[in-house]
Order: C-alpha cells, then sequence, then structure tokens
C-alpha cells in the first residue's frame, strides 16, 4: 500500500480547516427532496463534494445514468434507498454504502413509506449545485435542452440515448 504524492510540504502545517454549521433549511429542493450543500467543490479545492439528500416517502429520485469525470457514493444515514447498481436494484439501509466509479450505471429512489436520509459524495469535486437547482426547470423546457443541460453537468441520462 502506498499514500498518493505529498500535496502539502510545509513542516508545520497551518491553519486551513472549514467548518461549516448545519444549515437552518435545505439548500435547494422541491419539498418532496430537499439538498444540503455540506460541502462544495469550491470549499475543497476541487477535491469532493458531499452533499446531504432528504427524500419523503414514495420520491423518485434519479433516472439510470453515468457520469464521464466523476464517480458517485452513496451513504445511507437513516431510512432506506433503492439503489440501481447497474445491474439490479438493491435496498440500501442505515450505514450501507454504493461506490460508482466513473461510466457506472446508476438511479436511486425511495419507494418506501419513510423518509429516507443519505450522504452523496462526487469525486474529484464537481460544480453539481446549478444542477441541483434548476434540473426540475430544465425538465419542463424541450427535449433538446433537457439533454443538453444533463451533459453540461456531466449527467449522461440512458433514455437520452434512445434519442440518437
Amino acid at each position: 500500500m502506498s499514500y498518493p504524492k505529498p500535496r502539502y510540504l510545509g513542516e508545520r502545517g497551518q491553519v486551513s480547516a472549514l467548518f461549516r454549521p448545519a444549515p437552518p433549511q435545505p439548500d435547494t429542493g422541491s419539498g418532496a427532496t430537499d439538498i444540503s450543500y455540506v460541502a462544495k467543490q469550491e470549499n475543497t479545492d476541487g477535491e469532493f463534494g458531499l452533499y446531504k439528500i432528504d427524500m419523503e416517502p414514495k420520491t423518485n429520485g434519479a433516472t439510470e445514468h453515468f457520469h464521464r469525470t466523476i464517480s458517485e457514493s452513496f451513504y445511507v444515514l437513516s431510512g432506506e434507498v433503492r439503489l440501481y447498481n447497474g445491474e439490479r436494484w438493491v435496498t440500501g439501509g442505515e450505514g450501507d454504502f454504493l461506490y460508482v466509479p466513473p461510466g457506472g450505471l446508476h438511479a436511486f429512489q425511495n419507494d418506501s413509506d419513510d423518509p429516507v436520509s443519505f450522504l452523496l459524495l462526487f469525486t474529484p469535486g464537481a460544480p453539481r449545485e446549478e444542477y441541483f437547482e434548476k434540473v426540475a426547470e430544465y425538465s419542463q423546457r424541450s427535449r433538446e435542452e433537457l439533454k443538453a443541460f444533463r451533459i453540461r453537468h456531466d449527467q449522461y441520462n440512458t433514455t437520452d440515448m434512445l434519442d440518437d
């Protein structure tokens, strides 16, 4: 086992930690799905983006898609979420984890009668906030505009591929 090459070469360390208090309300969302920006890529020097997702019961999430530039990881905090791992749907409960490398097909939804809360980790960090904030708006536009919006945000939905 080996560690990556050092990226900090100082001798004594530095004051550089970021503390973010829990926000009083989510940063964005539809009510059925709320999203809190735990750590945006701009706060982590592009290392990662970390988001907390809270979904009401019987709420659709993301349909089957993949990313070309980022991995996506799911960590369930509470409740149960249905996760598509590229082959089949699995039920993730508290403490369960799913890692999806770049190119990996995946999807998620809350089929249960209870709310679910989970973390999404994107690595390296990507500016996902605009995607989260505007995807509902673009979903009301033409299929071409929605597809272009998704591609701009490294979101390749398999249903969009049927149009090609």
